[in-house]
Formats: C-alpha cells, structure tokens, sequence
C-alpha cells in the first residue's frame, strides 16, 4: 500500500495566501475558544497533510519543515513504510496492555534499542509514551538500584513537564514558572558551553564535579542526568573531552550515567546517538522523539542489572509501548538503516553549518554557529557584546514564516535559532530553507 497523501503534496514551497491564510484564521478561532491557552501559539497555520518535508496547510500553502515537528518526524513525513506499519498495526488490534497480554512488537523494539544503543554489555528496556516519562522512570530505576536520592543536573538543560521533569529542567518560564513546588533532591552545576565559558572540556568537566563533591558529596548521587548536545537550551554542544570526564567520574563513583537522547537520538547528529561522537558509554539511555516517527513512544534502556533490579510491577503504564506506537518505531528503524540517513544527517550537517559560517562572516548579531549533524544553530547577540539577542531571533523566526518556512528559537535566552530538517529533505529543499533564513538573518541585522 501506498500513502495517498505521498502524490498529493508538492516537493516545493508554495505561498498562495498570506500566512495564515482565511481557513486556517477560522480554525484558530476555534482553537482560542475550546483549547487550553497554555499551550503556546507558535505558528498557526493548519496542516491537513505532508509528505517528506514539505507540510500543507488548510489553503493550499506548501511549508518548507525545518523542525521536523522537533526533531520527532526525522525520517520525514508520510513515509510509505511507516504507513504501511502503522495501517496493519491499526488492523490487527490498537491496545490489550503489554502488562496485560502481551505482543512481539514491544519486545522487538527492545531488542532493536539494545542492539543499537552504546555498550556491549547485557541491556534491557522499557517503553513509554513521552519523553518525560522516560527521564522520569530513569531517575526511578536509579534511585532504587543505587539506594541514594540525590539527581545532578546541568545548566540549560530541559527534561520534560511533569513534577520531576520540571525540576530537572533548568529554565523557568515557561516551563516552571508558578508550578512548584518541585521534586526535592535534584541539584544543578555548570554545562561546557564553549561560546559563553571559554572552558575546555575537561576544565568545564573539574569544575562540575568540584561543586557535586563539595556541595552535593558523591556518596549521595543516584544519578547525573545530561543531554549529550542540549535541546531546548540552545543546541549547546560541550567542549570535547566534558562527556567523556564526567562518565569516568560517574563510573569511579557508582553514580549512574543517564544519557537524554530524546532530542538527540536516532541518526539526528551523524551517529545513532550523540554520545558516539567521543565513544561515552551511558548506564542509561533515554529516547523518544525520532524514534518511532511521529507515534507516541519513549523508552529507557541500559545496563540489565540496573534495569532488572526494579521489583516486578514498579514500571509501567497504560498506553506504553502501544502496539500501534511499536510498529512505527520498526518501521522508523528500518527506514533510517535502508535509507542510509544517519550519513545524511552528516552530509546536511556540512552543508547546514558552511553556509551559516559564511553567513556568520556577514552579519554582526551571529555570536556563534554550532551542532553536529542535522541539529544546527545559530546564537544570536547584540552587535558588537556578548549580550543574547532574543529579539532577533523573534524577528527571524517571524520572517521564516511568512515565507513558508518552519523554523524554531530555542535557548535560556530566547536567542537560538535551532535548526532540525527531516533527513530525508533533499538538497534543492535545504539550499531553499537556507536562503530563506539568510535573508531573515540579513533582515534583522
């Protein structure tokens, strides 16, 4: 079976009304009166359909996706396999409760995760729905195979909505702000961020440990909990040598080593997870997002006997490891290995990152040009200081837009343009995506 919506939407940007257009206006009417408004606005315009990178909307207009639906759609959009999966799953049955009565799919998946996350060791997994879930079971696991309470977590780093998640996340509004109190025992120390601290990464590396023996005591810690490249705190790639130091202190000190591989994982910076890059082995592995395509799904997965020492029944819930959710992350996997797309993401990460170098050399507010992979940014500052330039960023996203293009901010300081093409989006695609954003670059200069 094909997707019809595979023939039905275009390879190129197309603007046919202004954005948003008249339908979507309506339906965003309907929105403000019925939905939440918590949830942030973004960029309303309405998608009835897409197809690899290309999303289109209510009117007709044909965006050019540079978020991938953050980082979540990396195989792309409507890719005919994963339809294909997740039709039959749909057929055979859509829920029994894998605690319940179980199915080949969830354990399929967990095999797939153990063969392809780091380590040579024995591993097991289990699933959830979101990435939160996930970091929040992860702590659990590691607070009962260590008998210790205390969590280090690092500055700028973004773990999720729930209670704990909150607490682990570093940045207030909007994702803390008046929703305390928090969960207890979590304690923050200094990320590598080799634009603003200048450190090397294993200086960056003595000085968060320092604070942790001397503030926190290493006897203490359950678990150090990091993204490899940080997310939503601004793609922050650490100094080399940060990671690989902070997991020899965790080793050496019984901690456990928790890699947040939502944003990160699955093929997104040239390598199926970020920690590849300098060889660091985790205790655990958390995963979401580019994992199962667009369906619902998250996963821990590590050494077997942390995640074995979980009395029976202490993991779990309703929904996770959904069987429809199941047979889209082996579709999504098989797509990534037969599509060869974790070298895309090399081959669109050289590209992405040359041009914006030379645009850097034009432009006086791009403090910095970052990534790995297909997760690049640009950092913002006010000419001429180190100040963070959030209203460039705003400026730049606003204009990306109106263009038809989807681009996301991120960072503590609201001044990051993060970009997360889908690995399947072709070359003419990107160099379009890309002259877009330069000409907003150009524009807020």
């Amino acid at each position: 079976m094909v997707s019809s919506i595979e023939s039905s939407v275009g390879t190129e940007r197309r603007v046919v009304t202004e954005l948003p257009g008249p339908k979507s206006q309506a339906l965003h009417a309907r929105r403000r009166a019925s939905v939440s408004h918590g949830l942030t606005q973004g960029f309303p315009v309405y998608i009835e359909r897409a197809d690899g990178a290309i999303l289109q909307d209510v009117d007709g207009n044909r965006l050019l996706d540079l978020g991938s639906g953050i980082a979540v759609t990396s195989v792309g959009h409507a890719v005919p396999a994963l339809v294909d999966a997740v039709s039959e799953a749909v057929a055979n049955f859509t829920h029994t409760c894998f605690m319940v009565t179980p199915y080949e799919g969830y354990v399929r998946v967990c095999e797939e995760l153990a063969a392809l996350t780091p380590g040579d060791f024995d591993k097991t997994s289990a699933l959830f729905n979101s990435g939160s879930e996930a970091v929040e079971n992860a702590v659990k696991i590691a607070r009962l195979a260590t008998g210790r309470s205390a969590i280090v977590v690092f500055d700028h780093a973004y773990h999720g909505r729930t209670n704990l998640t909150m607490a682990l996340t570093a940045k207030n509004m909007p994702y803390k702000d008046r929703f305390g109190p928090f969960a207890p025992e979590i304690y923050r120390v200094p990320m590598s961020y080799p634009f603003r601290d200048g450190l090397s990464g294993a200086d960056a590396a003595a000085q968060a440990i320092r604070i942790i023996e001397t503030q926190v005591g290493a006897e203490n810690v359950a678990a150090l909990i990091i993204e490899p490249i940080q997310g939503e705190g601004g793609f922050i790639v650490p100094a080399e040598g940060f990671l690989p130091a902070l997991s020899a202190w965790t080793t050496q000190k019984g901690v456990v080593f928790i890699a947040d591989e939502i944003q990160s994982g699955f093929g997104r910076t040239g390598d199926w997870f970020a920690v590849n890059h300098e060889g660091v082995i985790p205790d655990l592995v958390t995963t979401a997002k580019g994992l199962a395509g667009g369906m619902p799904l998250a996963g821990v997965t590590g050494r077997a006997d942390l995640m074995n020492a979980v009395h029976e029944g202490g993991l779990g819930g309703t929904y996770g490891g959904n069987p429809v959710a199941t047979a889209a992350a082996l579709a999504t996997i098989a797509t990534l290995r037969e599509q060869n797309l974790v070298a895309r993401a090399r081959e669109l990460g050289a590209t992405m990152l040359a041009a914006l170098r030379s645009l850097q050399q034009d432009v006086a507010i791009i403090g910095d040009v970052r990534g790995r992979g297909a997760m690049v940014a640009i950092e913002l500052i006010e000419p001429g200081t180190m100040n963070p330039n959030a209203s460039a960023a705003k400026a730049i996203v606003s204009y990306c837009n109106q263009q038809g293009v989807v681009a996301l901010s991120a960072g503590t300081y609201g001044n990051v343009i993060r970009l997360l093409p889908p690995l399947v989006i072709t070359d003419e695609q990107l160099a379009d995506g890309l002259a877009v954003l330069s000409a907003a670059v150009r524009s807020a200069s």
